[in-house]
C-alpha cells in the first residue's frame, strides 16, 4: 500500500501516557518480543532475537531514528520500524494498547517524518487477510498499488 506524501497529513493524537523514543540496542529484546506477539495476529513470523537484531542493525536501509518506539508506564506498547527508502517494514501495537489510536499515531508520525525528508510517498506491505491493518492504513490515506502472491 502507498501514501502520497504531497497530501496533508492529519494531526497526530497520541494516547495519554505514551511517549515516543527511537531504537537503541538495549531495547532490542523488548521490541523483538512485541513484534513476535504482533505477528501472531497479523501473520508472518520474526526470526530469533539474535538473528533479527543482527539483520535489522546491519541492513543497508537501517537508521535508528526511523524506528519509532512508543512507551508507556509498563514498557513498549508500539513500534513502527521504517527503512530509509520510505518503507514501513513493521507496525505493531501491543494488545493492551490496541483501540487507543496508537497504531494510527505511529503511522501518521512516520508519514510526517518522511515528508520532512522530502519523500514523495511511503509504502508498506500487508497480507490480504489482515483486514484490521488494511482498514487502519486506508483510514490514513493509503491505497493499494500492487498485489503479490504470498510464497507458501
Amino acid at each position: 500500500m502507498r501514501r502520497n506524501l504531497t497530501e496533508v497529513v492529519p494531526a497526530i493524537n497520541w494516547p495519554d501516557g505514551v511517549e515516543l523514543t527511537e531504537y537503541r540496542p538495549e531495547l532490542a529484546e523488548s521490541i523483538h518480543r512485541l513484534m513476535a506477539l504482533g505477528h501472531l495476529d497479523g501473520g508472518g513470523q520474526v526470526p530469533a532475537l539474535e538473528v533479527w537484531q543482527q539483520r535489522f542493525e546491519t541492513d543497508p536501509e537501517y537508521d535508528p531514528t526511523l524506528c519509532f518506539i512508543a512507551l508507556d508506564a509498563e514498557g513498549i506498547v508500539g513500534v513502527a520500524q521504517c527503512w530509509t527508502s520510505a518503507y514501513i517494514k513493521n507496525l505493531v501495537v501491543h494488545p493492551r494498547a490496541q483501540g487507543l489510536g496508537l497504531g494510527r499515531a505511529l503511522l501518521l508520525h512516520a508519514f510526517k517524518v518522511f515528508q520532512q525528508r522530502r519523500e514523495g510517498f511511503v509504502d508498506l506491505k500487508v497480507l490480504e487477510n489482515n483486514l484490521r491493518a488494511q482498514r487502519l492504513y486506508e483510514s490514513a490515506g493509503m491505497y493499494v498499488v500492487r498485489r503479490e502472491p504470498v510464497p507458501v
